[in-house]
């Protein structure tokens, strides 16, 4: 099953990169990973290195991602971006509701999902973001938390639309802390995931659907976490902001896929 999910590896730079900096990142990253075939590549720079970035991989089969979106298309939204003006820039994909949007800018299960059916609209692949808390976790309420995440994320949506998107599962207790979860905590809130899926989408969605694991991914644990039978690729946060370590991730990734 895992062998028709092709890897996807993507870096979220946050807010972090000048538009200078992230030219000079992605020149590098070209020449890093020209080579590498067995993976889709993302890389999510801040919004004001979009147009930039977008032109330096024309001919690259690297991807532009955004970090987020506002479900309405046009309109009086100060400070807001649409789909369409992602699209435009020419991003590919769009991180929907990260941990640090739920937790510092009060994102909902509600405004999740209107941004998720904004970026299928849109023509955008979302990655939607899912985790629980180190609280939630000890309190034995990790399952519970994901389980109201993907139905509030993904509830009415087409079986095509679920399964061309992707799943991000970071434990938001692993992000930005150098801890992991490890290989097997990982694999089995994934394989949690992918029987909700099953259940809501059926069979095929979930064979088909990409589950990708974000929470400290570093070179060094990469091809660990990508042996697990559920787990599609990473959400990459810190270690996407060097071109040495996010191109180490991204081999290392194709490497464990092949095996």
């Amino acid at each position: 099953m895992k062998a028709l999910r092709r890897p996807l590896i993507a870096g979220n730079w946050k807010l972090n990169k000048t538009v200078k900096e992230a030219v000079e990142l992605v020149t590098l990253l070209k020449r890093l990973l020209a080579d590498c075939q067995d993976v889709d590549v993302v890389v999510c720079p801040p919004f004001t290195a979009l147009g930039e970035v977008s032109e330096l991989l024309i001919e690259s089969e690297i991807r532009l991602g955004a970090q987020d979106l506002y479900w309405e298309e046009k309109g009086a939204f100060t400070g807001e971006v649409s789909g369409s003006l992602l699209k435009d820039a020419g991003a590919s994909f769009v991180i929907v509701g990260h941990s640090e949007r739920r937790q510092f800018f009060h994102e909902t299960h509600e405004t999740v999902h209107k941004k998720t059916k904004a970026a299928l609209k849109s023509g955008l692949v979302p990655i939607v973001c899912v985790g629980e808390t180190l609280k939630e976790r000890e309190a034995d309420k990790t399952f519970e938390v994901l389980e109201a995440q993907i139905k509030g994320a993904l509830t009415g949506l087409g079986r095509e639309e679920v399964e061309g998107l992707a799943v991000a599962y970071e434990p938001v207790w692993a992000i930005g802390t150098g801890k992991v979860a490890t290989p097997a905590q990982a694999e089995e809130a994934h394989v949690f995931i992918r029987t909700q899926i099953l259940r809501e989408f059926g069979e095929d969605v979930a064979a088909a659907l990409r589950l990708l694991y974000g929470g400290s991914v570093k070179p060094d644990n990469t091809a660990e976490l990508m042996r697990e039978p559920d787990i599609d690729g990473a959400l990459v946060g810190g270690a996407s902001l060097e071109a040495q370590s996010f191109s180490a991730i991204v081999k290392n990734a194709a490497g464990a896929a092949l095996k």
